[in-house]
């Protein structure tokens, strides 16, 4: 290992020489409080940025091992100190020094979520952040000097201010970390209590806008559950804690528009991800397995049993195996249901705002008009209660136009000027009042989750096609194009990339044209527990720094979505 002097001395010899002659800096240099790792030199100024490491040894950092001692707590840990180095690059880096990205430092975006990321990694031994950083240049001519401010001056301020305890807000650390390990207990405590979602009292759930993920500044009313649905649970470090618990089976949220009926979904959806403090859903948690479940014309399905829902088609094309180019929007929403199922969920989350009407409900009106026996629908409120009483999965529904719902809910809540009401009762008197001539359509029957089986070939990338992430809602495939505007529970960019070569992973080491997508999907998800996020970098020796871990439920999603797929389902040839 060479040491700052070396690197100091390397950066004046290629001053003003062309850009690549950085390429000679590359490698492990020993700053005295911190080991720096120089693992990829970009070959230009508007490529994409070097990646670099700091190592900083425990002796120096100095982090108390309880703040890290398990894997809530290392989570929470890492999440702070990436979010430390954000906020002290703004304050320390200069930024632009040249041509392209020349001068900047960068560490991954982080959102209003606590995940597990790569950006930061604490063990006994060390503490290592992985960084970008912009080479400077005129033109693509080096500029060494401005490059050992860079090395020299800042990266130094940078580790020492943000990687090192005492230099830290100890308290807001400590609140962070503690937040972290809170969230994980209540989201394992209410399946216990035998609930499916919490909502603490005083939670802010509006956010500023559609584009800001932040808490409303003014004019929020604090959440306050009905007295018929509080509970309290005892935290580690929050300690007593109340608010709604909204227990397992068919759950409706009813009330006007505007009153807070989405705004409450959206915050039990986003329930299932752990959120920094001053968030305002801290303590709003959801079974980690839930999915957002809506309408998707247009989107490509492969082989999904979607008999329990949609059967009997006019032109007799069997629903036990559907594919299709362009799905309808009551075809979309019952593969997303059923693909759901299949990769594993104890809870589905649906506003009808987004879903299909006649894959909703087919009043009785419309019953005597249209006969069954030319309606290839079973609307949902007609399975809704056999997915809980076969399958234990439970439903929130979002309902702001169907009474006919509260004939099957167990609970029905009432939002009123952001107010939860417990109306359950109320409901099931109307429904009892003013009964319609509504017909159960099929509902009893068995619903069977047929698992599928991806065929490798088809996921093949060829000579020197790539996978490359765009944005949240984007994958680049090779020549395919993964649109993933309409999976609502992903809410980071990284995520998105971390899917990308997920997929890549799958395919090389577990997709044998034998095993099923959902033991896929486990096994990297357990090398994933054994061995670290990192494990799906393509690239051996250089440092991933730059994924955030998705659910096994938006790796189904993406991989369902993919165009190319193709399966075969198990049991066939």
């Amino acid at each position: 290992m060479q040491n700052r002097t070396q690197l100091e001395n390397i950066l004046r010899r290629i001053d003003g020489r062309g850009y690549k002659a950085y390429k000679d800096i590359q490698g492990s240099y020993d700053f005295g409080n911190f080991i720096l790792r120089i693992d990829h030199v970009q070959g230009d100024p508007f490529a994409s940025p070097s990646r670099i490491r700091v190592v900083v040894p425990q002796k120096v950092a100095g982090f108390p091992q309880e703040l890290y001692s398990s894997k809530p707590r290392k989570k929470g840990l890492e999440d702070f100190l990436t979010r430390q180095i954000s906020k002290n690059i703004a304050r320390i880096v200069k930024g632009n020094r040249g041509t392209g990205k020349s001068g900047q430092i960068s560490v991954i975006s982080v959102g209003q979520e606590i995940l597990n990321r790569t950006s930061v990694l604490v063990a006994d031994s060390s503490v290592e952040a992985r960084l970008t950083m912009g080479l400077p240049a005129r033109g693509r001519t080096v500029l060494a000097g401005q490059a050992m401010e860079m090395f020299f001056g800042e990266l130094p301020r940078l580790v020492e201010q943000s990687l090192v305890y005492k230099n830290l807000d100890n308290a807001a650390l400590l609140r962070h970390v503690n937040l972290a390990e809170d969230q994980w207990v209540l989201r394992n405590k209410i399946k216990e209590m035998g609930l499916v979602a919490f909502i603490a009292n005083g939670s802010i759930l509006p956010r500023r806008s559609g584009v800001d993920d932040r808490p409303m500044e003014s004019g929020a009313v604090p959440f306050k559950s009905p007295p018929e649905l509080e509970v309290m649970v005892e935290l580690p470090h929050a300690g007593k804690v109340w608010g709604m618990g909204i227990p397992k089976g068919i759950t409706l949220i009813v009330g006007g528009g505007y009153h807070g009926k989405s705004t409450l979904l959206r915050a039990i959806e986003r329930g299932v991800y752990d959120h920094i403090p001053g968030d305002g859903r801290e303590l709003v948690v959801t079974v980690e397995d839930a999915v957002k479940i809506r309408a998707e014309d247009g989107r490509r399905v492969e082989k999904v049993d979607i008999s329990p829902f949609i059967n009997n088609l006019p032109n007799g094309e069997s629903t036990r195996s559907f594919s299709t180019e362009n799905a309808s929007g009551s075809t979309s929403q019952a593969a997303n249901i059923m693909e759901a199922l299949e990769i594993g969920t104890s809870l589905l989350l649906i506003d009808e705002d987004t879903s299909a009407t006649n894959f909703m409900i087919r009043d009785a009106r419309m019953q005597k008009l249209v006969h069954k026996d030319s309606e290839p629908i079973t609307p949902f409120i007609d399975r809704v209660e056999d997915l809980y009483e076969q399958l234990g999965v439970s439903t929130i529904i979002v309902v702001g136009g169907s009474g006919d719902y509260f004939d099957v809910a167990h609970r029905v809540i009432m939002m009123e000027q952001y107010v939860p009401k417990d109306v359950t009762a109320k409901a099931k008197e109307i429904a009892q009042e003013y009964r319609t001539d509504r017909k159960k359509e099929g509902g009893g029957q068995p619903i069977r989750v047929t698992h599928r089986i991806p065929i490798p070939h088809s996921l093949s990338l060829k000579g020197r096609e790539k996978i490359k992430s765009r944005g949240l809602d984007n994958i680049q495939y090779g020549h395919t194009n993964l649109v993933l505007d309409d999976v609502e529970q992903l809410v980071d960019i990284n995520q998105t990339r971390a899917i990308g070569d997920i997929i890549r992973y799958a395919m090389e080491n577990y997709m044998d044209g034998k095993t099923t997508l959902r033991e896929i999907i486990q096994r990297v998800y357990r090398d994933i527990e054994e061995k670290g996020l990192d494990v799906i970098s393509p690239f051996e020796g250089l440092h991933p720094g730059d994924y955030a871990q998705p659910r096994p439920q938006e790796i189904g999603a993406a991989i369902n979505r993919l165009r190319i797929l193709k399966v075969k389902q198990e049991g066939t040839k």
